[in-house]
């Protein structure tokens, strides 16, 4: 039997056992409150306030809008390996949104990963990382959505695969998995440290992504923060060690998180979106913080560039990558990899080319990058996709070229790695 097999079959018993579990404790589930009369929030001004800068640190936005659509109005299809999930509407509709619930509806939500109807949520929203929120902030951020305008978006049906259709098995998932912390990923004790892991682990919920998961979609509490790859895209190991590794400081990664670029790199895909929803709106106190946190009271140095093989770096710099490095990318990020400041991003020293996993690169190659705008003026122009003009090969061959002269790394991408990824 092959573990995929496995892997499947263990899920559907899991599946089926907290189905059985369900039928004896969902009678302590709320009554299904439905209808219910809509609210009307009359909060200070300041409590709004508050509430408005705590869900940019929680990235409430960045799931809860889909492309093109209306901010909070839900529709973003999120895929897993289960199923897709789509986020829902949060704005105070009364019958799409959340226009009925009470701040206890909402805390529930948040602490415990059950709906105003009784129906446990599926993790794709953070109440894993949530629960961990003071209540405080939890009633400032309904204080400010419940202010929003309402939006009559109707929520899409989630899409998933039997057994994880069956909600209400996230019972028996939640008393397995749910746990009142995440576990830091630096070590610290200073008051910056404590606030930056609340930004991180809590309402930034870093782990959701850059932790890895389990066969049944649980965070891996025992490697927080070292890196997952769920979609395209991998959520790279930004623990201590692991930034240091690719070059980070805390200078780089404050003005990375500020700005979206930095010397090291500039934030792409998903966390073009953290960035330019989240990260830069905070204040410069809590930025200072959440990059503590993420190295530690004692930050390690960045590593420099590991010594390469002159036989490696001869053979690349004559292969065959060389030339379509010049052919395809030289004319923008230059013969030299420099880049252009603001507008071309860097590869020389990229931390994305230190990435042992070329996952990333690939996908940008491939892909392309679009025009992506940041704080600060800055613009970084549209990358194109090489998809129909590199073979595996030749595509394996810019990479190691890239990966050797710039990132430090071996020549070990293969053409049978850029085709499991087009």
């Amino acid at each position: 039997m092959n573990f995929r097999r496995l892997v499947k079959l263990a899920a559907v018993a899991v599946g089926l056992a907290a189905a059985a579990l369900s039928t004896f404790v969902a009678i302590g589930l709320p009554g299904g409150k439905t209808g219910g009369a809509v609210q009307v929030v009359n909060a200070p001004a300041e409590m709004v306030a508050r509430g408005k800068y705590l869900a940019e640190a929680a990235d409430c936005a960045a799931c809860h809008s889909a492309p093109a659509g209306a901010p909070f109005a839900g529709g973003l299809a999120m895929q897993s390996g289960f199923g897709t999930i789509y986020a829902t509407n949060i704005t105070p509709d009364p019958d799409n949104g959340i226009g009925r619930w009470s701040a206890d509806d909402f805390w529930r939500a948040l602490h415990d990963g059950i709906r105003r109807d009784g129906q446990p949520l599926y993790p794709a929203m953070p109440y894993t990382s949530y629960r961990g929120m003071v209540r405080a902030d939890a009633d400032a951020i309904y204080a400010y959505v419940m202010q929003l305008r309402p939006m009559e978006v109707a929520n899409h049906r989630t899409q998933l695969d039997f057994p994880y259709d069956i909600r209400l098995g996230m019972i028996g998932w939640n008393l397995l998995f749910l746990t009142d912390s995440v576990p830091a990923a630096s070590t610290g004790s200073s008051a910056a440290w404590q606030r930056g892991r609340y930004l991180a682990n809590v309402l930034g919920h870093c782990g959701e992504c850059h932790t890895p998961r389990g066969m049944l979609g649980q965070m891996e509490l025992s490697e927080p923060l070292t890196g997952f790859a769920l979609g395209r895209v991998a959520a790279p190991d930004i623990t201590p060690a692991g930034l240091a590794s690719r070059g980070w400081t805390a200078e780089s990664l404050r003005t990375y998180l500020g700005r979206g670029i930095a010397g090291p790199d500039s934030a792409f895909s998903d966390m073009h979106q953290v960035i330019v929803l989240s990260t830069r709106n905070l204040t410069a106190e809590d930025n200072d913080a959440l990059v503590t946190f993420l190295l530690g009271d004692k930050p390690p140095p960045a590593a420099p560039l590991p010594p390469a093989d002159p036989a490696v770096l001869e053979a690349a710099a004559s292969g065959a990558g060389r030339g379509d490095y010049v052919a395809l990318c030289a004319g923008c990020h230059g013969l030299e990899g420099n880049g252009v400041p603001n507008t071309v991003v860097a590869l020389r020293n990229n931390s994305t080319l230190r990435l042992a996993d070329p996952r990333n690169l690939l996908v940008a190659m491939l892909d392309g990058i679009g025009p992506e705008n940041f704080p600060h003026r800055a613009s970084l122009q549209a990358m194109p996709g090489f998809a129909n003009k590199l073979s595996d090969q030749q595509a394996a061959g810019l990479a190691n070229y890239l990966r050797v002269i710039w990132g430090g790394q071996k020549p070990d991408v293969t053409a049978a790695a850029v085709r499991a990824l087009r």
